[in-house]
């Protein structure tokens, strides 16, 4: 329960940031590939002559550069034909014919990989499940997200400054947030990308009754806080979860 909601809530916020606060720059990703950041130079090697599907594509570079650096054939997949279109005119700029743009991709998947979207999702119990009906029997999910909800910053616009997404309710929070954005939303989930307020725990849980088995996952710890991350603190001073999931025997025979 937020100690700050309603009108007082509201107030506070609007005396404590009357505009937009600062974005996160993404400076981690300056001149570097933010998927190999993100996932390790191991995967050029695993995605090598293969199908691979970049699930949550957005504007489609990392499913560029997927395509570019090896793959055989990548799907950018996304719900909005906006990103869709985005992808499909970068991928012309740059002749990569081995990429597609699309809502369904037309094959299964040696490969799945989601960047920065499980904390997006507005279903992702159903995401696992579709995922799952889009891979080959011996295929593997790459997923990096973050920042989780509990992070300083995990309200992503919201956390005006560190942790404010938790001391302030949702509706002084969405209240606050229309003085800079005008498309009505008044939950969190109705923001655009959507935010699902989702913890590693919640996405443990998740993997735990979905069809599939979690081969790794790590739990990055803010630079700034590595020393104090453990345990018991990973809720809070985590800055990206990765993971690799395979299918698990029973969904394997079902595929």
């Amino acid at each position: 329960m937020a100690l700050l909601d309603g009108t007082v809530g509201y107030r506070i916020l609007r005396a404590i940031a009357p505009a937009e606060p600062r974005a996160m720059s993404g400076g981690a990703y300056a001149e570097r590939s933010k998927i190999e950041v993100l996932l390790g130079k191991s995967l050029w090697k695993l995605i090598e002559g293969k199908t691979v599907i970049d699930f949550g594509c957005g504007a489609g570079m990392e499913a560029i550069e997927m395509a570019q650096r090896g793959a055989r054939k990548v799907y950018g997949l996304d719900v909005s034909e906006r990103w869709l279109q985005a992808g499909r005119k970068s991928a012309a700029a740059t002749q990569c014919p081995n990429v597609e743009f699309c809502t369904v991709a037309p094959e299964l998947a040696d490969v799945i990989v989601s960047i920065d979207a499980f904390e997006h999702f507005a279903e992702p119990a159903a995401i696992l499940e579709t995922m799952a009906g889009l891979l080959k029997p011996d295929g593997c999910v790459l997923a990096a997200f973050g920042p989780t909800w509990y992070h300083p910053l995990g309200g992503h616009l919201f956390s005006v400054f560190p942790w404010a997404h938790l001391l302030f309710g949702e509706a002084a929070l969405c209240q606050w947030r229309t003085h800079i954005r005008s498309d009505g939303a008044r939950r969190f989930s109705e923001v655009e990308g959507g935010l699902n307020q989702m913890t590693i725990r919640r996405f443990e849980r998740l993997v735990e009754s979905s069809p599939f088995l979690v081969d790794q996952l790590e739990t990055v710890p803010i630079r700034a806080m590595r020393l104090l991350h453990n345990r018991l603190t990973r809720e809070f001073l985590t800055a990206v979860v990765r993971c690799r999931l395979s299918l698990r025997v029973t969904a394997r025979v079902a595929a």
